[in-house]
């Protein structure tokens, strides 16, 4: 059996209706998977919340918990984070897919290979997900797209970044 790992899946905004729905600040490449109805989620204090609907809605997810059936009861879940353990060897389906927590954590090398940063986060956008990198002068954010990260190294724990100005450091601050 293999080991399991506790990953973030989502995070719940705010109640949206009368029913008990919930908006769903989404943490998962993998939605349609980890919010179907049957999956059973986990919350920091240990409750746990089975999924018992779910759509898409302007973006983002509406999802029904069992036991949350009207607005007031919705609103007491606002703000929790939503969790849930999968094997810490599984894989994206995808050749050049990543998990977040593949991502997280690794060094940050600039077109030249010097040691430019870390990786602390990874935020999904509309268009593409966005690497948050700390470096020494602050955070950056990265578009994380083949043309600005042409290079992902999981076993080696780094990733490097095209030679495109201004990724790492404004303008100005490289005169």
């Amino acid at each position: 059996m293999s080991d399991q790992v506790e990953v973030i899946v989502g995070r719940v905004a705010r109640a949206h209706g009368v029913r008990g729905d919930v908006t769903i600040e989404v943490r998962t490449d993998e939605p349609a998977r980890r919010f179907t109805p049957g999956v059973s989620l986990r919350t920091p204090t240990g409750r746990t919340l089975r999924v018992v609907a779910c759509r898409a809605q302007g973006g983002g997810l509406l999802v029904r918990f069992d036991g949350v059936t009207d607005r007031d009861g919705a609103e007491a879940l606002r703000g929790l984070e939503l969790l849930t353990d999968v094997a810490a060897d599984e894989m994206p389906s995808g050749p050049d897919e990543y998990f977040d927590r593949q991502l997280v954590g690794l060094r940050v090398l600039d077109a030249a290979g010097t040691d430019s940063g870390r990786v602390v986060e990874v935020t999904h956008g509309s268009a593409q997900d966005i690497l948050v990198i700390e470096t020494a002068t602050g955070q950056r954010m990265v578009p994380f797209v083949s043309a600005l990260v042409p290079e992902v190294d999981v076993e080696a724990g780094t990733l490097r970044l095209a030679p495109v100005r201004g990724l790492l450091v404004d303008d100005q601050d490289e005169q």
